[in-house]
């Protein structure tokens, strides 16, 4: 469903660290490294219009503000392999690996903190 999302952040190469760790979890690719943006997945065009990009950049001082973001992970151990990576590189837990019914039955994720406050989820809706 998501096209492409822009999200702010302190530090340009924090946010590397913990991006790097987590796309690398769900084999998501880093496609543009800048002093002042990242960019992660592909752009969507005509001959692909499926495709999701995440493109992050340096926020003004005293103006990065949190949000919410999930992403598609291809299996339940992906979901698994980007909590752990996140949790290594920085970020904070905020909900383990695991399913969410109340979502659906096979509603499987987790959920992070970024070093900026931004919230970020894989989900696989796929059963297991």
């Amino acid at each position: 469903m998501l096209d492409h999302v822009s999200i702010t952040v302190s530090s340009i190469d924090r946010a590397e660290s913990f991006y790097d760790a987590v796309f690398g979890a769900l084999g998501v690719p880093k496609v543009v490294s800048e002093p002042n943006r990242l960019g992660y997945g592909q752009r969507a065009g005509a001959d692909h219009p499926d495709r999701t990009y995440l493109s992050i950049r340096v926020g003004e001082a005293g103006r990065v503000q949190g949000r919410h973001w999930a992403f598609k992970a291809g299996s339940r151990a992906d979901v698994d392999a980007f909590h752990a990576a996140g949790l290594a590189a920085g970020g904070r837990d905020e909900g383990a690996p695991g399913l969410r019914p109340h979502y659906h039955e096979s509603y499987y994720a987790a959920f992070l903190r970024d070093p900026d406050g931004n919230r970020i989820e894989a989900v696989c809706h796929l059963p297991d």
